[in-house]
């Protein structure tokens, strides 16, 4: 159906055919600028009031007759509560990474002065150990020192006595032999003479 007020499709004119070659005819569809082509219609309506209208009816029908907005309100608070529930969970997480870290931390400072204290401990006993190693030492050095001087002694007497039974053998020795040259046989007979007449 063509809308009554378009103007009608002009052809050439006088001039434009003038200038062409004889024999040659060009031929050329002038359109006014200012109008458009008309467009087709139904039921007295343009194609985008018809896709207007069919969206509207569209929307009636997914809200008022499917409920799509209360699925859509649904599936959006189903999403709220998952996104609420993965918060909480990574708060609980946190509180309990936080916990952890406070907990090794005592720890941490709990073995260092545990570490600290050890160290203490190990010099207090490196050191004990140290004196009583001096004190054993000067005890053991004390008793080698008077076992030795009482071998020393003990040496110097043993020398003495050896010394005075050489001394009392040699005097034995020299008085035999004086007595074996001063006295003869007629003098020991003078003197077993003389014990004899005495008993």
């Amino acid at each position: 159906m063509a809308n009554a007020s378009t103007p009608p499709i002009a052809g050439p004119d006088a001039a434009t055919l003038d200038q062409t070659p004889q024999g040659a005819v060009e031929a050329q569809v002038l359109v006014d600028d200012g109008h458009s082509l008309p467009q087709p219609e139904l039921l007295g309506l343009q194609p985008y009031q018809w896709v207007s209208l069919s969206m509207a009816v569209l929307l009636l029908i997914a809200f008022g007759v499917a409920k799509v907005h209360r699925t859509i309100a649904r599936g959006l608070d189903g999403k709220i509560a998952e996104i609420r529930r993965n918060l909480d969970e990574a708060k609980a997480l946190r509180t309990e990474a936080e916990a952890l870290r406070a907990e090794y931390a005592a720890k941490i400072a709990s073995a260092e002065k545990d570490a600290e204290a050890m160290l203490a401990n190990a010099r207090t006993e490196a050191d004990a150990i140290i004196a009583k190693a001096e004190a054993d030492t000067t005890a053991m050095i004390a008793r080698r020192e008077a076992m030795a001087q009482g071998k020393i002694a003990a040496a110097e007497l043993q020398a003495v006595a050896d010394l005075r039974a050489r001394a009392a053998q040699a005097s034995t020795a020299a008085a035999a032999a004086l007595i074996a040259e001063r006295h003869d046989a007629d003098a020991d007979a003078k003197l077993a003479d003389e014990v004899i007449a005495a008993l």
